[in-house]
Parts: C-alpha cells; structure tokens; sequence
C-alpha cells in the first residue's frame, strides 16, 4: 500500500522591520502588532547605522522603514503598511471599499508629501500645513469611512513627532489632539512604544 503523505503546508513569509525607534518606521511597527503578525525587528541608529554597508546592502537610501519579507525589501511607510494591511485583512487596517482606499492612499500621499517635509520649509508653514489636516479631519473619529485604518497609524505618528516640536497645542489643533489620544489608547501603540522606548 502506497504511503500516504499530508498535504504540502505553504509556509508562512518571514518578516524583519529594520526601524530606529521614534522614527517613521513606528508606523510601520504599530501596523504589524495591529494585524498580530509574526515579526523580527532590528533596531538602528538613525544617521549612523542606517548609512553603513549592512544596512545599504538591504535599503541603498539608507531609510527605515524596510520590511524584509522572504528576501524581498518593501520600503517608505506607505508601501510597507499597505502590504501588512493587505496580507492581514482580518485586522481590519485597510476599508474594503475602492473609494474609500482611495481616500487612505490619498490621506498617506498628503502625509508623506505635504505634512512630514513641511517643516523643512519654516515651521509656520509647517503649522499651516497641520491647520489643513486638523480641516481635513474634521469631527471624525477616525480618518476613512468611521474606521480605523493604516492612515490612522500614519497620522498619529507624526503629530506625535512633531507637536512638541511646532507647538502643536491642543487648542489651536483641538481635532487632531483628540485623535492622537485615541491611537494613544491603543494597546498596540503602547506596545510598540514601549518596545522602542520612546
């Protein structure tokens, strides 16, 4: 009698975040312990670490984050959340909706390409630029479609980086104050946070 052998099982992707810790690559960190993935991380200096031959061999910007997924290197905060909200859709971190992923790609290219350079410019452009998100948020809890998602993580990331360091007060941006407590409140954010020190 033949032998009988089980079914071949696909294995799951390793994953590793290189990050350095308080920086963009939290978002992505607090994306992957949203959706209970199964992860490695390994932490850098930002500057330093980040531009050494190791590092460039695996992101040659010498920018975090990267995420490794069996071999393959995904990087900016963007195209990194959107394959963990992607590859773990039970975590609810990306609408189902074609409109309303419209909108999360739309809020994360007002981010990265309005919101986290404008304080290069001047910090009071800076601020007007945080005044049009605090407008764009409006009453919402959260920032598509009354639902958590990765454009949540992306924002609460960097009014967090920056509100100390723009002033940032919760009187004149009283919108995106509250929603910073909300992510605050999140026991994956204070996981993450935690875990990074920061």
């Amino acid at each position: 009698m033949a032998a009988q052998h089980a079914p071949h099982q696909k294995e799951t992707p390793t994953m590793k975040l290189y990050l350095t810790p308080g920086s963009s690559s939290m978002a992505t960190h607090i994306a992957l312990v949203e959706a209970g993935a199964d992860f490695t991380t390994h932490a850098m200096s930002l500057g330093k670490e980040t531009k050494e031959a190791p590092f460039l061999a695996v992101n040659a910007e010498g920018k975090v984050p990267a995420l490794e997924v069996d071999g393959t290197v995904l990087t900016e905060v963007a195209g990194t959340m959107f394959y963990i909200a992607r590859r773990f859709p039970a975590a609810g971190l990306l609408p189902e909706g074609a409109l309303e992923q419209g909108q999360v790609v739309s809020w994360m290219s007002f981010l990265a390409s309005s919101v986290h350079p404008a304080w290069k410019v001047s910090e009071e452009h800076a601020r007007a630029i945080w005044a049009i998100a605090e407008q764009r948020l409006g009453g919402k809890e959260w920032l598509v479609g009354g639902a958590f998602s990765i454009a949540d993580i992306h924002l609460f990331r960097l009014f967090w980086r920056f509100r100390d360091r723009l002033g940032l007060d919760a009187a004149t941006y009283p919108k995106l104050t509250a929603h910073h407590d909300r992510m605050l409140a999140r026991p994956a954010v204070r996981k993450v946070m935690a875990a990074e020190g920061v």
